[in-house]
């Protein structure tokens, strides 16, 4: 994991720039051996859970693959509470893994189930991040 004084990363912890919350809970698609690493430090009492449910606040999906991603987002879009955030992760460029996932790529997957992406960030030297939520058009009028 890149310190804060590598170039091309801010100093603010990835945790917070993935938006963990105290209490959240989260499960992990897919993520690399040294995700927890990565994150570190949580706030207090994360529960990553081993598949996504009504009660899942964030999912963090880490893909190399178009139609994995298709698999995964479409079964996210519905399970998890309408207010839950969706981290997909891709390799970059620069770190030479093979992919057929780009940025538009997630786009032109995660748009027709619903969602909305509304930030990019670097999660590591090998992956980007971009957060999917759901258009709060199509949240039932009691989520958030």
């Amino acid at each position: 994991m890149p310190t804060s004084a590598s170039p091309g990363y801010s100093g603010t912890p990835l945790a917070k720039k993935l938006g963990y919350k105290a209490s959240n809970r989260v499960v992990l698609i897919g993520a690399p051996d040294d995700y927890l690493a990565m994150v570190e430090p949580l706030p207090e009492e994360v529960i990553f859970e081993r598949t996504a449910t009504s009660g899942t606040d964030l999912a963090h999906v880490f893909v190399t693959e178009r139609a994995v991603l298709a698999k995964e987002l479409s079964a996210l879009r519905q399970k998890l509470k309408p207010e839950a955030a969706v981290w997909v992760s891709w390799p970059k460029k620069s770190a030479k893994v093979a992919t057929n996932i780009t940025e538009d790529v997630i786009r032109q997957v995660a748009l027709p189930l619903g969602f909305v992406d509304i930030k990019v960030c670097a999660v590591s030297e090998v992956w980007s991040g971009l957060k999917l939520v759901v258009r709060k058009e199509l949240r039932p009028k009691n989520a958030a």
